[in-house]
């Protein structure tokens, strides 16, 4: 099984792939199309596939420092876009883009990385939990545990597999359990990157954000 995962599974370039289509379909049905649930649970993949694919991408970069940059400095570019697309104003601090999340996220496996004691380590996702909430950051402390669900399982599929399948359905009446379905590309993964468009997927973010939101300004003036 493993050895057709590597020939003919999904690569990182992919996996992004799948993440952003779902993304956009969630964006799109969030900001557009409100009323519209089938939008919403399409879009409930995106978020496991980008964060294992973080958990990957610390595992596998040259330089933490750089990976963090890079994280920090599109969730300072993409505040703007995010606040104005999801509440009409420029600045609103009620929420956090999802890169502020995956930032943090970066943190604390910087942090587990370092710690071999458990109770150093469950104190570290905890503390990071609460620094989720207070920031007001996208998908709160339940996006962090996420993240470090996958970082500490990461030696084992079947536990990655199952506790990111689990995860989905901790949010009571919320359509995130259609996000379990996830967990079947993240498990074709074979563990290659692919294709090369590193800055395309950081960039994508704040980019679609602003179309969706000129696109719903040009729609309500139509039906005014």
């Amino acid at each position: 099984m493993e050895e057709i995962i590597k020939k003919a599974g999904l690569t990182s370039y992919q996996l992004k792939c799948i993440a952003i289509v779902t993304m956009l379909v969630d964006h799109t049905g969030a900001i557009l199309f409100p009323g519209e649930m089938l939008w919403r649970m399409a879009g409930r993949l995106s978020f496991p596939i980008f964060c294992f694919l973080l958990v990957e991408g610390f595992c596998h970069t040259h330089d933490v420092r750089l990976y963090l940059v890079r994280l920090g400095g599109f969730a300072l570019i993409s505040e703007i876009p995010y606040d104005i697309a999801f509440h009409g104003k420029i600045l609103e601090f009620e929420g956090q883009n999802v890169f502020f999340t995956l930032f943090l996220g970066v943190v604390l496996m910087c942090v587990l990385r370092r710690c071999i004691e458990w109770p150093v380590k469950i104190t570290a996702v905890l503390l990071v939990m609460w620094l989720a909430v207070s920031l007001r950051v996208d998908y709160s402390f339940k996006g962090i545990f996420l993240i470090a669900v996958f970082f500490l399982c990461r030696e084992c599929l079947w536990a990655k597999l199952a506790g990111g399948a689990v995860w989905n359905f901790l949010w009571n009446g919320s359509i995130q359990g259609y996000g379990a379905l996830a967990m079947i590309p993240v498990a074709l993964y074979n563990g290659r990157q692919g294709r090369k468009m590193k800055y395309f997927f950081y960039a994508f973010y704040p980019v679609h954000l602003l179309v969706l939101f000129l696109i719903s300004e040009v729609m309500m003036k139509q039906a005014g």
